[in-house]
């Protein structure tokens, strides 16, 4: 991607960030979108075919970046010398925090689901990364119902954490989190 490409990307996400704080996902359109960001309609739709393909590619830039093998210093949190599984998740939930009022928007309404499908999505192959041998060597249950169930259990962690105002810091969730889901590994 060029420059002006990104330049472009960056202008549409800073717009879209800019309307969740005053709007719900459902009542953005993609011309409001266009005017924030003060792009052409060609130029958002050669970047974006829908407003949820939008919301889709927030959530693949954040998750690549917690993924990423090389994380970078943050303002607010610094991930750069993090190793190990459990660093991903604080991380995400860092962003997550960050994004507290884009999430109140996005989850206020019947469009959340969008917004839980991809997040669910992504935490799949996280989860399956970092918990790949662990899974599959679980015999209690099948694979794949294991991965849903800590990808759904870390959803509701998140709604849960966004309900009662985001008090807890993203290590003490990820310990509840960790809580609840490592006894079910220790039965192999």
């Amino acid at each position: 991607m060029d420059r002006r490409q990104k330049k472009t990307r960056e202008a549409v996400f800073t717009a879209f960030h800019a309307l969740l704080e005053r709007k719900r996902f459902s009542e953005i359109t993609v011309q409001e979108i266009i005017d924030e960001a003060d792009v052409g309609r060609s130029t958002f739709y050669q970047h974006f075919a829908t407003k949820d393909a939008l919301l889709e590619a927030m959530c693949a830039e954040m998750f690549a970046h917690v993924v990423s093998a090389h994380p970078y210093t943050e303002a607010t949190h610094d991930f750069s010398h993090a190793r190990g599984e459990e660093s991903i998740l604080t991380h995400l939930l860092y962003h997550l925090r960050e994004s507290r009022q884009d999430l109140a928007g996005i989850l206020s309404d019947q469009s959340g689901e969008v917004f839980l499908r991809y997040f669910r999505r992504y935490l799949n192959d996280v989860f399956r990364a970092q918990y790949g041998k662990k899974i599959e060597q679980c015999r209690a249950v099948p694979a794949d119902f294991l991965l849903n169930h800590l990808s759904c259990s870390f959803v509701e962690l998140v709604n849960w954490w966004i309900r009662n105002g985001m008090r807890q810091s993203p290590e003490e969730l990820e310990q509840y989190f960790l809580a609840v889901t490592e006894p079910v590994f220790r039965g192999n």
